[in-house]
């Protein structure tokens, strides 16, 4: 199936310069001049990843990061003039999957993409399939997380992450090695990306099943085979 991109930037040469490098390898591509035309086109279009421009007008990128709906079968790299490490963070808090900064290679961010929609369409078929722990219940063939019969919205990052971890409880990963296999690049956003996304799923499981994903102090994390 054709993959699709939704270029979202204010700067009509930038968006189409992206664009152009999209369709040039066989994308679907549509573009967005703001944010709100930018809620509007994904909830139509359905792209597969958003290239998203953080500085706007009417919502910015971080504010559509917000507004967005389903996110778990949507990939997104945000854009930025800042080279800012604040900026970074709350984008990757937001659910960003990558972050560039302006101005960038067109073909580092093609790069980025293809590698971006090869790790959402990886399912592990090796690998377990589905985890049960009480009422929580993860299954990655059809990515869904439910606790209680109530289904979990993650980002294609945390779903990655939490599966990894919920299929091989008791193993201790690293940083590097959570950043490794689930971003399977060497992220600019380096470990500290873990951490925000760890944050992240631990405050969307909540009291008591949060408690099901460790910290090993000095390491890394694990995931535990039954709640404490």
């Amino acid at each position: 199936m054709e993959k699709k991109i939704l270029v979202v930037d204010d700067e009509m040469s930038i968006a189409g310069a992206i664009a152009y490098a999209f369709r040039r390898e066989g994308y679907k591509v549509d573009i967005a001049y703001d944010g709100e035309e930018a809620l509007r086109k994904a909830a139509s279009f359905k792209p597969d990843v958003m290239v998203l421009d953080v500085m706007m007008p009417k919502l910015s990128g971080f504010d559509v990061c917000r507004k967005l709906e389903n996110r778990s079968s949507l990939g997104i790299v945000m854009l930025t003039v800042k080279n800012d490490i604040v900026d970074k963070v709350i984008g990757l808090e937001l659910g960003a999957d990558d972050y560039m900064t302006k101005p960038f290679d067109l073909r580092e961010l093609v790069a980025r993409v293809k590698a971006l929609l090869r790790r959402m369409e990886n399912r592990g078929e090796d690998e377990p399939q589905l985890a049960e722990i009480g009422e929580l219940r993860l299954n990655s063939l059809n990515r869904t997380v439910q606790l209680g019969g109530r289904g979990i919205d993650l980002t294609p990052k945390e779903f990655d992450l939490m599966a990894l971890l919920l299929t091989h409880p008791e193993r201790v990963y690293t940083r590097d090695e959570l950043l490794d296999l689930v971003w399977s690049m060497d992220y600019a956003g380096g470990t500290r990306t873990v951490d925000i996304h760890m944050q992240r799923l631990r405050k969307k499981l909540g009291e008591p099943y949060h408690n099901l994903l460790q910290t090993v102090y000095g390491i890394g994390y694990k995931a535990l085979r039954e709640l404490p």
